[in-house]
């Protein structure tokens, strides 16, 4: 799904602001449109309903949990010409970007958190979207480099499963990093909910460490969010086993856009062989 397409279904789903008006905020696994007071997300394909109608549930428990998160407008997705659109309120404009330390408090609150009752939260499955993303990304990329990640992908999974938490598992995030938080007039407040699950809670601390060593995260920045969090992960013996996780996820993540997007191709490449080079030290860029 390109931009193109993705404005398309947007006019499709007929919201009393129209197409013209849309300024496109993000393109990645959704297309997500400022309309209005309103954002929009898009999600690729049918298969990620389930996910949206639960993004939805999870607004409202956060809600009532006192947890700063976006708020939905709509209690339930659109299903428009095969694709899940989730409508949210628009957020005040920021105050300044979020960093690492505006993230830590917010951690606390998700991770102090028991089991939501109205519904229940899926295990972080994070290698879970792997064979999609690759399927998406197709000839774009190399056949061997596809296997190499689906073994890795293997690998990793039973030792993941096996690792003994430090924290008391529970909601997570799944996507911790200070992109997604939004510092607004009333402070920082979570965005995109849709990788919420339970697991466990180094999930979320594991992100900022691999930002550390691979994304240029400034060590004094990752200091603050430690020192703010209570705790470095890094300190546990499974942090290995999760970061390389990540990585082989991270990995297959950017290759679903390398058939429309050159750069996204090379930043496949780049990722890949510094895998298999077993260098843990290589820039990784954001996308």
């Amino acid at each position: 799904m390109d931009e193109a397409r993705a404005r398309e279904i947007l006019t499709a789903a007929e919201l009393p602001a129209r197409e013209p008006e849309a300024s496109l905020l993000a393109l990645g696994e959704n297309a997500v449109f400022g309309v209005g007071g309103l954002v929009v997300k898009i999600g690729r394909d049918a298969e990620l309903l389930a996910r949206a109608e639960r993004e939805l549930a999870l607004a409202d428990w956060l809600a009532e949990s006192g947890v700063p998160a976006v708020r939905a407008a709509e209690p339930k997705p659109r299903l428009v010409e095969g694709h899940p659109v989730t409508l949210w309120h628009r957020l005040p404009d920021a105050v300044r970007p979020a960093d690492p330390r505006d993230l830590a408090p917010l951690l606390r609150r998700v991770h102090a958190l028991p089991e939501p009752a109205p519904f229940t939260l899926p295990r972080r499955e994070l290698l879970g979207g792997v064979e999609r993303w690759l399927r998406l990304a197709g000839d774009a990329i190399d056949p061997a480099d596809a296997a190499f990640l689906r073994e890795r992908r293997d690998s990793f999974a039973p030792a993941a499963a096996a690792l003994t938490p430090h924290l008391t598992p529970g909601p997570v995030h799944g996507d911790a990093l200070p992109r997604n938080v939004h510092v607004g007039p009333d402070g920082p407040v979570l965005v995109d909910l849709e990788t919420f699950s339970s697991d466990l809670r180094e999930h979320d601390l594991v992100v900022l460490a691999l930002s550390r060593d691979r994304y240029g995260l400034d060590p004094a920045a990752y200091d603050a969010f430690t020192e703010a969090y209570g705790w470095d992960v890094r300190e546990w013996e499974g942090c290995a086993v999760l970061r390389g996780a990540r990585e082989t996820a991270s990995c297959a993540w950017v290759a679903q856009h390398a058939p429309t997007n050159p750069k996204a191709l090379a930043e496949f490449e780049r990722r890949v062989a510094s895998l298999r080079d077993g260098d843990p030290e290589v820039r990784w860029y954001p996308f």
